[in-house]
């Protein structure tokens, strides 16, 4: 079981590193375009920092539900997976925006996009206060 909570970590770990970083590298990827006029080298890196965390966030989903299902489904796990979930549905939301930028559709604003990667921290806290304090 520590090798499935290490691998679990580690992709946690990606994801989460995605998740925080690519609001923000949409903001610096709609700049270059409104400057280039073109897909440049920002737009590059913000897809594959996307994809590449996607199958970690697989991984780190199945890895968190076996470690559930070996802990026989603690109370405070459902709690956990419905908020892994909201954060997984933002997470998904950005694969959109990244899938429009890639069309040179930037339709959200600096501003919108920095309050929205803010949201992510704060399911962040919320899944590691479950996690720590198991409140029932």
């Amino acid at each position: 079981m520590d090798w499935i909570k290490i691998i679990h970590l580690l992709c946690v770990m990606g994801w989460m590193t995605s998740i925080f970083a690519v609001p923000r590298a949409l903001i610096f990827w709609k700049r270059e375009w409104d400057r280039l006029g073109e897909f440049g080298p920002l737009g590059d890196l913000t897809i594959r920092l996307y994809r590449f965390s996607a199958g970690l966030a697989v991984i780190a989903l199945g890895t968190g539900l076996w470690l559930a299902h070996l802990w026989q489904w603690p109370s405070w796990s459902l709690l956990k997976i419905v908020l892994v979930l909201a954060l997984a549905g933002h997470y998904a939301y950005t694969g959109r925006l990244v899938l429009k930028a890639r069309r040179g559709v930037f339709e959200k604003s600096d501003r919108f996009l920095r309050i929205f990667n803010e949201v992510s921290v704060f399911g962040a806290i919320a899944i590691l206060w479950v996690v720590v304090v198991k409140p029932f």
